[in-house]
């Protein structure tokens, strides 16, 4: 079958590798539909390997070359015999964090947290980056036929940005700002407007990806001056208080400062994004407003349900992240190496895996 392989940084392989073998125990094999590429594929193509192992990953074994992908969408081929919930022919997406059975965390639906966790299509031996891959029954979530297979493949990206709205507490009437429009903050904001959020304000300097967000519904967009943002904020709430919550989705210390800036005394800051170096936090400010700043990481793999049927409703329309779609032997070329132009407007591009 024909995979892209992470061999060093930029160096990406569409090499001919066999497909999994005939699944045991829990075991899904899964013929690849469509998958997304991450921020995380690019910082790894970019200036890995990072998470991507070098030497044999301490649970899953698994070492570069590794195939990429951890956004994906897939038809059930096999299914091991002890497998329950899916059956061959059905579609699914993926959550990719393995939790080890009886750890601390695991047991409690959050093995993103455990030190002993792998990673399907980081540092698992299969990745939506090809034709076929094999992951544990706890990692599909079948999808109904009002699913499209695209939107099954953003299906783990909405996931983590469901996650950050969950962890700010946002609920009906909320009034939200959030920092960063890239495919988290975009899908930060759709999972905002489905949780009833009264107001949402968007602060996203790239002029292309506000333009890309004004296509949606509800938002307030923003990206120049800080300050005319605030004033906006503070016209729109009650005695000019502030948001809720702030949803951080950049990763940057003046955006870190915004949302502390913006949000109301008591109300929640949650930190998407990841800082390349340490910043400085005022926590001067966050104490004296009483702020609570929940740090976000990944997902918890139960949300999976959850989160088909809010795509199903119609309420969450994840696809319209969607920017631009590749074949997979096109993918480095069209889609590695056009998210990696500075200045470029994509949202999420898609690699069409099965042509």
């Amino acid at each position: 079958m024909k995979a892209l392989r992470f061999h060093k940084a930029h160096d990406l392989r569409l090499e001919d590798v066999p497909r999994p073998g005939k699944p045991v125990g829990d075991q899904v094999v899964l013929k690849i539909t469509n998958c997304g590429i991450c921020g995380t594929d690019l910082h790894e193509y970019v200036a890995g390997p990072i998470i991507l192992p070098v030497t044999p990953h301490p649970e899953t074994g698994a070492s570069i070359p590794i195939i990429l992908g951890h956004e994906f969408s897939a038809t059930v081929t096999e299914v091991g015999p002890a497998v329950s919930t899916v059956k061959p022919g059905d579609r699914v997406a993926i959550l990719p964090h393995l939790m080890k059975a009886g750890d601390y965390y695991a047991r409690r639906n959050l093995g993103q947290f455990s030190a002993a966790t792998g990673l399907v299509g980081l540092t698992w031996h299969w990745g939506g980056m090809g034709e076929y891959a094999m992951v544990p029954e706890q990692n599909v979530v079948k999808l109904p036929d009002t699913v499209s297979d695209e939107q099954g493949a953003v299906v783990e990206p909405s996931a983590v940005a469901v996650n950050a709205i969950d962890n700010a507490g946002v609920v009906a009437g909320s009034k939200v700002l959030i920092t960063g429009a890239g495919p988290i903050g975009a899908l930060a904001a759709l999972a905002a407007r489905a949780a009833g959020a009264s107001s949402i304000f968007v602060y996203e300097p790239n002029a292309g990806r506000r333009a890309r967000l004004a296509e949606f519904d509800g938002l307030s967009l923003y990206g120049g001056s800080a300050d005319e943002l605030i004033n906006a904020i503070e016209a729109d709430t009650d005695s000019g208080v502030g948001v809720d919550a702030s949803i951080e989705c950049a990763g940057h210390p003046l955006a870190l400062d915004l949302c502390i800036k913006a949000t109301k005394r008591t109300g929640t800051i949650a930190q998407v994004g990841l800082f390349v170096d340490k910043p400085q936090v005022d926590m001067f400010k966050v104490c004296e407003k009483g702020l609570r700043l929940v740090g976000c990481w990944g997902n918890d793999i139960t949300l999976g349900p959850r989160l088909v049927a809010m795509i199903a409703s119609g309420k969450f329309p994840v696809e319209r992240i969607i920017t631009g779609r590749v074949s997979l032997d096109d993918a480095v070329a069209k889609g590695f190496d056009t998210l990696t132009t500075p200045g470029n407007d994509h949202l999420k591009i898609l690699i069409n895996v099965a042509g």
